[in-house]
């Protein structure tokens, strides 16, 4: 199903066809019926253009897997903009380090959320880290930041939420990992696949058949 147009896409696109009806009438001195549905048209056009994207829009078609795919998709709603916050927090951050970690964590975050979006069907890979790390995530970074800002900063806080950034790091490039080993996962079991179907046609490649058996061999 696809994603509603948002008020702000309808009133382009009026605008849009109000604005090209008597330009293509008047100036261009093209029938009114003509001009009328040239127009409407046009701001059709600006209407879909301006829809909210829909994620796995393909797959909801085939209706494989709906109910999975409509959790990661929601899922995936609630963490965007957790990055967002982020990606502001870093740039306020006034130690380098950290907010070059935080954007690290960013980058990696979107890694994951791309993804899923490509297999939505392995989300249950990453439900914790959606669920939990990134939302903490925010929130960490957040706190360091204001605690930046405190007129009397506490070290030792503050050198202890930034070691929790440090090990929120290693978490989400385990999950960024986890997913590329369901990659690898698959590869594997396609290349078994492929090598099977191969040894079938073809027969098996030479450095797998037993050396008394190959030919020339006694």
């Amino acid at each position: 199903m696809a994603a509603a147009p948002s008020g702000l896409g309808w009133i382009a696109g009026g605008a849009a066809a109000a604005i090209l009806l008597p330009s293509l009438a008047i100036g261009v001195g093209m029938p009114f019926w003509i001009a009328l549905l040239v127009s409407v048209l046009a701001g059709g056009g600006v209407v879909a253009v301006m829809a909210p994207r829909r994620r796995f829009a393909e797959l909801d078609a085939s209706g494989a897997a709906r109910g999975r795919i409509e959790f990661a998709r929601e899922l995936l709603t609630e963490a965007e903009p957790l990055t967002e916050r982020m990606e502001t927090t870093a740039a306020a951050i006034r130690t380098r380090a950290v907010a070059e970690r935080v954007r690290h964590l960013v980058k990696i975050a979107r890694d994951i959320f791309a993804a899923i979006e490509r297999d939505p069907l392995r989300i249950d890979r990453v439900r914790r880290f959606l669920t939990y790390y990134l939302p903490r995530a925010a929130e960490i970074t957040e706190a360091y930041a204001s605690l930046e800002r405190s007129a009397v900063p506490d070290a030792a806080r503050l050198a202890a939420t930034g070691e929790l950034i440090e090990r929120l790091d290693a978490a989400f490039t385990r999950y960024a990992a986890n997913l590329q080993d369901a990659d690898l996962d698959r590869l594997d079991i396609e290349l078994k696949l492929l090598k099977s179907s191969l040894d079938e046609d073809i027969g098996p490649a030479r450095a797998d058949i037993p050396s008394g058996q190959k030919k020339g061999t006694t």
